[in-house]
């Protein structure tokens, strides 16, 4: 293929609404030979270029990212150091997990060789969301970049300065056509997307719009990647640091103001421990500073409609029982909610069984980790989950019991900063994996080839076979593999 550099086709500003999408994807088609084209050593450098500029102008994102959703500087400028890593690793390797490879033949097709590669799919479409809008979109756009695809993103409504400065940097850093394209606009323009035949959609935003999203690409049977919800929960046993535990409680639930889809939200702590893990809990909750204030640990909470949600999990869990450890009706003051602790909560509560998504924490005592496991697996949801344990093996084994697409042992959310781990969930958390080989096998469409080396003693497959050739293959399988 041709690594010639057509002329550029870059827009001076990103397209908006559903009635943009088609000419949009259809100069991504356009540019996707010539980047397909520059091989793995190629898009490697030119993503490599990519990751650079990004780091240089570090600040420029971490303004835009703040301006679009008011989280603090130290949570934006954690996306920042997540996207350049993530991009570095998919440039790195997508070529030692993509490239062609020989596989056994085995003793019937002994005379072909075999091998199996990793093709790029074409166009891939990204769905965006507001939470984390640079670190987010990075896994499944930098995956299928380094694939050899084109990719057109649509950024959450709220956040579409993200994404367009993405794209923008990416165009300055490599010359030639735009091979990240941006679209704007609300649910309509997603869906216009998610119809536009593309070759694949990846989507990340609630498990609701999953379903929409999911309805709407198979129209054209378009393959899907979901990242839905979470509920994510904790374990904590016994013999666990409870300061460690307790720190890294406060911080996963209350991060970004609670805005993570594997943020953490339920805490089942062993009964022997659960007071002094409480004090604990409270004490560096209640301390956290909110506000607009520069030296804020929690900005606002984005979406007006999502504090009413936060408020009625809370009072359906204090109408059911439960007991504010910190915080409380207080709590509110929009577009800020302060952190909120409650314990004793009923597992039909609603604060359990749907996802919050904001600074709210639920710390439940349990009999035995046993019962722990049990009720960590309760839920539809099964993103991230974490176990707090002084016994690593048994952390291990306690992880393994856990329905949940990823699990951190003494630590939170550290399966999001490993780019060689697949980052997805089961249940109503979705399917697909973003990040890791995982990440970019999902953006590649597998082909297997085989070449004949030499023609065959017995020939099976041609109706001119000698009569006894089956016969023969009947007794050689059955003394190779019948006992």
């Amino acid at each position: 293929m041709s690594t010639a550099t057509p002329a550029p086709l870059r827009d001076a500003d990103a397209p908006s609404g559903p009635s943009a999408v088609g000419d949009v994807v259809a100069g991504a088609r356009a540019a996707q030979p010539w980047w397909e084209g520059l091989g793995f050593a190629g898009r490697k450098k030119a993503l490599d270029a990519w990751r650079v500029l990004i780091l240089r102008r570090a600040d420029e994102l971490v303004d835009v990212i703040r301006a679009e959703t008011g989280k603090t500087a130290d949570d934006a400028r954690l996306e920042v150091v997540l996207v350049a890593d993530h991009l570095r690793w998919a440039a790195a390797h997508a070529g030692s997990v993509l490239r062609r490879r020989r596989v056994p033949s085995g003793l019937l097709m002994f005379n072909q060789s075999a091998t199996v590669e990793y093709r790029p799919l074409g166009v891939v479409g990204v769905i965006g969301p507001w939470n984390y809008p640079a670190f987010i979109p990075i896994g499944p756009v930098g995956a299928a970049l380094a694939a050899g695809n084109t990719v057109v993103l649509k950024p959450s409504e709220l956040t579409p300065g993200v994404g367009r400065w993405l794209a923008d940097t990416l165009a300055e850093a490599v010359p030639g056509p735009a091979v990240l394209r941006i679209v704007t606009g609300g649910g309509e323009t997603g869906a216009a997307l998610c119809r536009a035949a593309v070759d694949k959609i990846s989507f990340t935003g609630s498990s609701a719009t999953g379903r929409r999203v999911m309805a709407a690409c198979a129209e054209n049977l378009t393959p899907v990647v979901i990242e839905g919800g979470g509920k994510d929960a904790m374990i904590v046993a016994a013999d666990a640091d409870l300061d460690a535990a307790a720190d890294a409680a406060v911080w996963a639930a209350m991060s970004n103001a609670g805005q993570t889809c594997v943020g953490l939200e339920r805490v089942y702590v062993v009964a022997g421990v659960a007071d002094r893990f409480l004090r604990l809990v409270g004490d560096r909750a209640a301390a956290l500073r909110v506000g607009d204030r520069p030296d804020a640990d929690l900005g606002p909470v984005l979406l007006p409609r999502q504090i009413e949600v936060v408020r009625a999990h809370v009072q359906d869990a204090v109408a059911r029982g439960a007991r504010l450890v910190v915080g409380g009706a207080e709590s509110f003051a929009p577009p800020h909610v302060a952190p909120i602790v409650l314990a004793d909560v009923p597992e039909d509560s609603v604060a359990l069984t749907e996802e919050t998504f904001g600074p709210v924490l639920v710390v439940n005592r349990v009999a035995s980790v046993d019962e722990a496991v049990d009720r960590a697996n309760a839920g539809a949801y099964g993103l991230g989950g974490s176990v707090y344990t002084r016994d690593r093996s048994r952390g291990r084994a306690i992880a393994g019991r856990m329905r949940a697409g990823m699990v951190s042992v003494n630590a939170v959310i550290a399966f999001a900063g490993i780019p060689a781990l697949p980052f997805g969930g089961v249940g109503d958390s979705g399917f697909g994996r973003v990040h890791g080989p995982d990440g970019l096998r999902e953006f590649s469409r597998t082909q297997a080839v085989t070449t004949q080396r030499f023609r065959p003693v017995l020939q099976p497959n041609s109706f001119g076979r000698d009569p006894g050739t089956m016969r023969t293959l009947v007794r050689m399988v059955r003394t190779l593999y019948g006992r």
